[in-house]
């Protein structure tokens, strides 16, 4: 046997370099954004697309001296020149990135990964690389892809970018040594199946584009404390040098000045910052158009400790969410609102594209630190008009959004009384606000009116309500149509004397929606009868409570012409996660029991404008062609109540009876 021919030939392992580098410059943008993809969130932004690039340019080494026997099969049955390169291509990129990811057994957690320890091309100095922001679909993605494994990332990807089949995937990680393929690519079909867009449309966007770069500075104040140090230290050290040597005193030995640590991912200096100016020339009017505010917006050492604590939550203050709000940290560099001193408290406002996230510490030695984190995606220029930034002593003080022009207070349970002025600092930060604590008695409602500048489309004043969250409530209200009024199609502000006097009636009623992740409540006055027995006059109510997670709760009830301003409607019905009441539940109908104030019972039923007739069971047997009904009953009776609307179709009664 010639041992002899055993060995690769020279020109040819040549060649196959260069077709290795050929496919490589041809297939680099989808390379770099899978490494990019694989590697570990922790690295930062702009090491983790350093390191991409280096994986693949590394990748050319092994790939261009292997043999050329295919690695698996090609997608969808194509065959190519270049397409077991390409293969061992895509293997070697895929396992340099899941190694990096992988900490020695003995190696310890708060030291880099060794990987990082080796110095590789392309190195950068003077400034930061990071791939573009793209929209709320893509950082949606984005932060479902940061939960997942890294197999279940390049499982992901290669299925929907690189079109490869399931046995293709499986093989490929499985050459990579990813742990449990199988796993993986569950795993993969599951955020595949949470995608709204398609995937392969959103992973081809900027969001995850490694060679479609942004620049900024390095942290210039840092790297200047920095150079400062290096320069004292060698002055130091010199001197000693040189005092050492005239005394003839041995060796000098003088030690390296500390390095601060690595920062996480994101950087302070990565920080959005919008413009003050942002708000008034924008068609999105939210907390994407907020400025950054705040006397403390370039303290450094308070920024660290805010953004700190939000992404790495597990090694300090925890988090308190809000309901359906994820503990998911960024994965961009969220935008910054306000850092500054609000009483005796240092705080933070970040925000991050879907979710607000407040950071606040007390000023004394003994540091007490929070985290709240809160939902607010498809905020508008109402429910993003404020941020309550911190509650004491039964007080609150919010920072109002640019776009309000005059900020004022009132109480729900009094109607009558003018709304008082609310003074609000340069920064927009207003003065302490009364609160009502969560198991207080209903006797005041505080409420913000605020009143958008008119350099905005959406001119108008609207109500706020406190209740416990991050963002106070929006209280709109939709009336009855009457005196020739159309329908209200819509909800409208609650801040005319009908609606004053709509909302007194339900105001004690928002005490159980505290800290319940409400966005807004919509009081819609939806039938009126006269009573019988000269009971006066009655109105139905449909209280509709929307939530930031999509999903809404409602409460009907009634209140006649003989409460008193501010007495609490009477509750028929309650429904959760209901779409009654709203533009896809545009139909209601309710019944209730009422005692007369001759001591006679009566079976009420009211609907909504599209009913035609009613018919009621139970206690109670009775039908009428009309909106609303009134028929003798026995004491507390039993009713199951029935419409007809115009439409020919049958509506049944909302939710079950109120206790």
């Amino acid at each position: 046997m010639n041992l002899r021919s055993r060995r690769p030939h020279a020109g040819g392992v040549r060649s196959r370099v260069r077709e290795a580098e050929s496919v490589l410059v041809e297939q680099y943008g989808d390379l770099v954004r899978l490494a990019h993809l694989v590697l570990p969130a922790s690295l930062g932004r702009h090491r983790r697309v350093l390191v991409a690039h280096a994986l693949v340019q590394r990748a050319l080494r092994r790939a261009g001296t292997e043999p050329s026997a295919p690695v698996v099969p090609s997608p969808r049955g194509e065959t190519r020149a270049g397409d077991s390169v390409e293969r061992r291509l895509l293997t070697e990129v895929l396992r340099a990135a899941l190694a990096h990811g992988r900490r020695p057994r003995m190696w310890p957690a708060r030291f880099a990964h060794p990987g990082a320890l080796r110095p590789r091309l392309p190195l950068v100095l003077g400034l930061r690389l990071f791939p573009r922001s793209g929209g709320a679909d893509e950082l949606a993605l984005a932060q479902r892809l940061s939960a997942a494994p890294a197999a279940a990332r390049a499982a992901f990807l290669l299925r929907t970018v690189h079109g490869l089949p399931l046995d293709a995937v499986h093989e490929l990680l499985a050459s990579a040594n990813a742990p449990d393929p199988a796993a993986a690519l569950r795993t993969a079909d599951l955020l595949e199946e949470s995608s709204r867009r398609s995937p392969a449309v959103l992973l081809a966007s900027q969001e995850f584009d490694a060679c479609a770069l942004q620049a900024g500075p390095t942290d210039l104040l840092r790297r200047t404390r920095r150079t400062r140090l290096l320069l004292g230290a060698a002055a130091i050290g010199l001197v000693t040098v040189v005092t050492l040597a005239v005394t003839g005193d041995g060796t000098a030995q003088r030690q390296a000045p500390e390095t601060p640590a690595a920062p996480g991912m994101p950087r302070t200096a990565d920080l959005v910052r919008t413009a003050a100016g942002a708000w008034d020339n924008t068609s999105r009017v939210d907390f994407t158009a907020w400025p950054t505010r705040g006397s403390r917006a370039h303290d450094q050492g308070l920024l660290d400790r805010a953004l700190h604590a939000w992404t790495h939550p597990q090694t300090g203050t925890r988090p308190h969410l809000a309901p359906a709000t994820t503990a998911v940290p960024p994965t961009t560099a969220p935008q910054l609102l306000y850092a500054g001193d609000v009483g005796d408290r240092e705080v933070v406002l970040f925000y991050d594209g879907q979710r607000l996230a407040r950071y606040s510490e007390t000023r004394s030695p003994a540091r007490h630190t929070e985290l709240s984190v809160a939902r607010v995606d498809d905020a508008d220029v109402t429910t993003a008009a404020a941020v309550t930034l911190t509650r004491a002593d039964g007080t609150a003080r919010y920072l109002l959004a640019p776009w309000v022009a005059e900020a004022q207070t009132r109480d729900l349970l009094r109607p009558d009384v003018l709304a008082r002025a609310l003074h609000v600092s340069k920064d927009g930060v207003t003065d302490p606000v009364p609160t009502v604590p969560a198991r207080a008695h209903c006797d005041n409602r505080p409420v913000l009116q605020l009143r958008s500048s008119p350099r905005i489309a959406e001119h108008h004043a609207f109500l706020l309500a406190p209740l416990g969250d991050l963002s106070p409530v929006h209280l709109t209200y939709t009336p009855l149509p009457g005196h020739g009024t159309p329908p209200a199609r819509r909800p409208r502000e609650a801040t005319g004397s009908q609606a004053l006097l709509a909302w007194a009636h339900q105001a004690c009623a928002l005490q159980p929606l505290r800290d319940t992740g409400v966005r807004a409540v919509n009081n819609w006055d939806f039938a009126e009868q006269d009573l019988p027995d000269g009971g006066g006059h009655a109105v139905w109510t449909c209280a509709r409570a929307d939530t930031w997670r999509g999903p809404g709760d409602v409460t009907i009830s009634f209140r006649t012409s003989g409460y008193a301003p501010a007495a609490p409607a009477r509750t028929v019905t309650r429904a959760r996660a209901t779409a009654a009441c709203s533009r896809f539940g545009q139909h209601v109908v309710a019944a209730s029991g009422w005692r007369s104030p001759n001591g006679h019972w009566y079976a009420l039923a009211a609907g909504s404008r599209a009913v035609t007739s009613l018919s009621v069971s139970g206690d109670v047997k009775a039908t009428k062609r009309s909106r609303t009904l009134a028929a003798p009953a026995p004491g507390n009776p039993r009713i199951i109540v029935r419409a007809r609307l115009a439409t020919g179709e049958a509506l049944d009664a909302v939710g079950t009876p109120g206790t």
